[in-house]
């Protein structure tokens, strides 16, 4: 394991102690189990349907961002 310093608000490490002691863990351990929820639950933009959707990104337009108002809106009369 690596050693990590952190910097919590008091009242966030007298909560986090409690808790440690209630659950019978150190305050080490009880931050490592949050970490490891934390990150086994991160957002992951690539399971988002919105943001995965291809089509949303990659319309094969290349000039589509310069005529969003078109496509959006219709063309413009001039």
């Amino acid at each position: 394991m690596q050693r990590t310093s952190l910097m919590l608000p008091p009242d966030l490490q007298r909560q986090a102690a409690q808790i440690a002691r209630q659950r019978g863990i150190s305050l080490g351990e009880l931050v490592r189990q949050a970490l490891v929820r934390e990150t086994a639950t991160a957002y992951d933009a690539g399971t988002d349907g919105f943001w995965a959707d291809g089509g949303t990104f990659h319309s094969g337009q290349r000039d589509l961002a310069e005529r969003h108002d078109d496509e959006l809106y219709g063309p413009i009369r001039r």
